[in-house]
Parts: C-alpha cells; structure tokens; sequence
C-alpha cells in the first residue's frame, strides 16, 4: 500500500475518529511552551496543562498561546503526581504523554494515534527502536536504561528497548490498569510514585494488564529553556525500587479496559499503515506531519517546518530549539 502523510484525523482509517487529549504537565515552562505548543497538531480534542503551582508566567502562557486550554493544579509534586491529576480529566478517546521542555517532538503524535488506531492498546515511545534517537541522553543514562531495560523484560515479559522515557499514549479506557492515585492526602510533599519513576509504574502496569503494546521511534531534543529536575543516580534507584515493587504487587493485573467507540470527527483523508499487533514491534515512520496553527510571535519558525524529511524536519528543529537558547533571556 502507498504510505500517505499522517495528520491527526487522517490516521483513522474508518468512520469515526478518536478525540486525542494530550496532558502536559509543567513547572516553570513559560518560555518553552510557545515553541512547543506552535507544534501541536491543529485538530486536537483537547490540550491540558498540568501545573505544579510555577512561580512564572507558565499559566498566563499557556491561556495566551491557546485559549480552549483546560488548566488544572496538581495537589503534590512531582511529575508522577501532575500525571494522575491530569489523567482524572481527560475526556478524549485517546490520551498522549508530552513534556513541555521542548525535549519530545509534538509532530510525532500522529504516529502514536497510527499505532492505537492500528490495533494497540499502548503505544510506548523509544529512543532506541530503528529511527529512534537522543541529543540529551548522556552516555551514562543509557547504560544504565539498557540495564533497566534487561530487568524489566525480565521480571515483566516485556521486550522494551527504552523503559525510561515518557512519551506515551494510549486509549483512555486503559487507565483503570494504571492505577494511580491523585486523591488529595492532606500533604503537599512528594509520595512514592509521585516522581520520575510514573514511567516506569505505568509501563509495568500496563504489562501486567496484558495490553497490546507497541513501540514508535521517537527523537529527543535538549531541553530549550531552564535546567532538568532528572537527577541520574537518585532517579534511577527510584526506578530500581519501582521494577522490585511493582514485580510483588498486584497493580495493574486483572484490570478491565472496556473499549470505546470514538465520537464522530471529520476526516481529511485515510490511513494506510501497517502495524504488527503484539509488544514492542515498531510502528512504520511516515513523515512528520505539518504543524498546526502557530502564534503570530513564532509563525515563521514554525512555517520553515513545513513539507520536510523525518532527517531535515529533525535538523530544523534542533536549530530552531538551539536559536531560542541563545537568544537574551529578559
């Protein structure tokens, strides 16, 4: 079959498409949301920024850049904890993980969607599968990722090739198998699995639930504005403790995931995909889709995007991320 583009709607090869959610959640992101957000796709169900109470503009930001945005405050910290929250509100059919530091490319979401509407339940992304690839992954991260990585298809019966990194989707009906707790405690601190190691709780949960799983090559870009809360050697033992825990408790097995039929949306044109139906196969890459509507403050950045290669979208986008970091900070 011919390999067309992929927009958001146009990978729903049948009557009906999905409504996508995209939950972002944010701590300070003021200057990076603008460039993340102009990269959205256009038809999107929804877009929810999760804030951990930042003490810039992120909030006014995200309101600005996008007026539909649905706004919600975690009621701890950490990213585990902004995850849950923002989980408890989704209304779309399908729900995509995406940082909002600039690291995960938002053109790649049509290829996640491809992978759910093909047939997944869990569409993991990976820096490693073919087509995949890192410019911030250190090389002492990803020795230890691939170690994790052997311990978790171990102990789970998985084949990841990137256990650590969150940019994820899946269908909403699954997210009774993950299990997460947003309730408020009465505490404001950070709890167990309420940090870095939600990626790793989520997909052993996933895993144990017995949901299709699939694997899409995604690139990760540095992070454009502000410095990393990931702190390799504390966070990979969160991670370590995470694979234990999750190995002796019953999270996740036995959940019901009842599927949904997608609310109608119009199409622009069909998919034609092919997609191999069990864990961790790669989904095919077509190219980047175009991005969406940008703010008039950053349209021309975000035109020189347009009909490019996977290769020279990925260039431009690292020279436009390198460009905002150079440029004065006010």
């Amino acid at each position: 079959m011919r390999r067309r583009n992929l927009g958001m709607n146009a990978v729903w090869s049948g009557s009906l498409a999905p409504r996508v959610s995209v939950v972002v959640p944010t701590l300070n992101e003021a200057k990076n949301l603008p460039h993340v957000f102009s990269l959205l796709p256009a038809d999107l169900h929804e877009v929810i920024v999760v804030d951990g109470r930042s003490t810039d503009d992120t909030v006014a930001v995200a309101r600005a850049l996008r007026p539909d945005v649905r706004v919600v405050l975690q009621n701890r910290k950490g990213k585990g904890n902004a995850m849950a929250c923002g989980f408890t509100v989704v209304t779309g059919d399908i729900v995509v993980m995406l940082d909002a530091d600039g690291s995960a490319d938002p053109r790649e979401i049509p290829r996640f969607v491809a992978a759910l509407v093909a047939g997944a339940d869990f569409a993991k992304g990976s820096r490693f599968a073919t087509g995949g690839g890192s410019d911030d992954i250190t090389r002492t991260r990803s020795w230890g990722n691939r170690w994790l990585n052997r311990t978790a298809n171990l102990l789970f019966a998985t084949r990841y090739t990137d256990l650590c990194y969150g940019y994820n989707a899946f269908w909403a009906r699954c997210l009774p198998a993950l299990c997460l707790d947003a309730s408020d405690r009465g505490r404001t601190d950070k709890l167990w699995g309420d940090g870095f190691e939600i990626e790793t709780i989520i997909n052993t949960r996933v895993a144990k639930a017995g949901l299709r799983i699939v694997e899409v090559p995604s690139f990760e870009f540095q992070r454009i504005y502000g410095d990393s809360n990931l702190n390799t050697w504390r966070d990979g033992l969160r991670v370590v403790r995470a694979l234990l825990v999750e190995r002796t408790n019953g999270l996740g097995r036995g959940a019901r995931t009842e599927r949904r039929a997608p609310q109608p949306a119009s199409l622009t044109q069909p998919a034609s995909l092919t997609l191999a139906r069990w864990e961790n196969t790669t989904v095919p890459m077509p190219p980047l889709p175009v991005a969406g509507s940008a703010p008039s403050d950053i349209r021309t950045a975000a035109q020189r995007l347009r009909s490019r290669t996977l290769r020279s979208n990925e260039r431009e986008y690292r020279s436009h991320a390198q460009a905002a970091q150079s440029e004065p900070r006010r």
